[in-house]
């Protein structure tokens, strides 16, 4: 199986204009954070592979995540740090191996996509309670700023990467959702530095690309049923 194939026009056109954006929001920040501009780069680049079903895309979201934990670790948004790090991370690595070991064509990149079972969604719920549970906790005993919305951004994030290893279109949903998450967090942040304004930009664009992710998959999810 291939880890990349080449992008759509579409896909281009997604990744130019993504990427055009954040570069404006950088420019446009009194505090130039550039560790801030190459992680947002990083991330749009993941969403457009991922949304293909690609494994690459899953290896630049383990790359996204490390970037990104160090710049949660600088706002003190340790639940950020902790989930994008010790799960988001690991799960993407594991999401890695599991996609090249599904492929829908043996000499294609694109993953097969598959139907959550009810067992799996049942385990899926139970076991975001029990981490979301656990991990505010931590969070609380490490003072966490904004900490009932880094408690939800575990739950959204932890089920956007159970869904994603399973290989399941609603993924990007899930997604979405810790899209709206930390967006709010994000503009939490930036009142009190600006710097971190970059990060609202990124999100939004991350949401939009999520959404385009699901319509993708589904279409996609369609095509290989009738194969």
């Amino acid at each position: 199986m291939k880890i990349c194939s080449k992008p759509s026009k579409t896909e281009l056109i997604i990744w130019f204009c993504s990427v055009f954006i954040i570069i404006i929001s950088f420019l446009c920040a009194d505090q130039k954070e550039y560790l801030t501009l190459l992680a947002s780069i990083i991330g749009a680049t993941a969403l457009i592979f991922v949304a293909k079903g690609e494994p690459i895309g899953q290896i630049l979201t383990v790359v996204f995540s490390v970037f990104y934990s160090v710049i949660s670790l600088k706002f003190h948004y340790y639940g950020e740090m902790i989930t994008y790090l010790g799960m988001t991370a690991p799960i993407a690595f594991m999401s890695t191996v599991s996609w090249l070991k599904n492929p829908y064509k043996k000499d294609g990149a694109e993953v097969k996509i598959s139907k959550l079972s009810r067992n799996k969604l049942i385990i899926m719920i139970i076991s975001t309670a029990l981490v979301t549970v656990a991990f505010s906790f931590i969070l609380k005993y490490f003072n966490t700023a904004n900490l009932f919305f880094s408690t939800v951004s575990i739950a959204t994030s932890f089920s956007a990467s159970y869904l994603m290893f399973f290989r399941s279109p609603y993924y990007a949903v899930a997604y979405a959702s810790n899209d709206v998450v930390l967006i709010i967090l994000w503009i939490m942040a930036a009142v009190q530095d600006i710097q971190y304004f970059p990060m609202i930009i990124c999100f939004i664009i991350f949401f939009i690309n999520d959404l385009y992710g699901f319509i993708s998959w589904q279409k996609r999810k369609k095509r290989q049923g009738s194969d």
